[in-house]
């Protein structure tokens, strides 16, 4: 399983590198029933910090990164992942806590996974 998890993450790492131009410095991810629950930490580019500095740039990182990785979900899973998991996407769940640095997201399969 932990083989799996670390395909997982490297997917979820890419996609993202590709998206924002930084991926997270780390990822902590866990299999539950039909779930991926995955912690991602230090995801902010420096561009994002700055503009973070103030409450109304704090609050257009946040919506611009949980609003622009779940319509990028909403088209297509990234290529791999459901062949990785052994089950069909259903939907990402996600959210941003800028001032930590910290994003959580779970991602949703139409069955449980072995």
């Amino acid at each position: 399983m932990s083989k799996k998890i670390h395909h997982f993450n490297a997917i979820i790492r890419k996609l993202r590198k590709d998206l924002f131009g930084k991926g997270p410095d780390r990822i902590h991810s866990v299999i539950i029933d039909n779930m991926v629950i995955s912690t991602l930490y230090g995801n902010l580019t420096p561009t994002e910090k700055f503009i973070a500095g103030t409450p109304e740039g704090k609050e257009m990182v946040h919506v611009a990164r949980t609003r622009m990785i779940q319509e990028v979900y909403d088209k297509a899973p990234p290529e791999g992942l459901e062949e990785l998991i052994g089950a069909k996407f259903v939907h990402l769940f996600s959210d941003f806590k800028v001032d930590d640095d910290i994003a959580v997201s779970v991602f949703l399969f139409d069955r449980n996974i072995d």
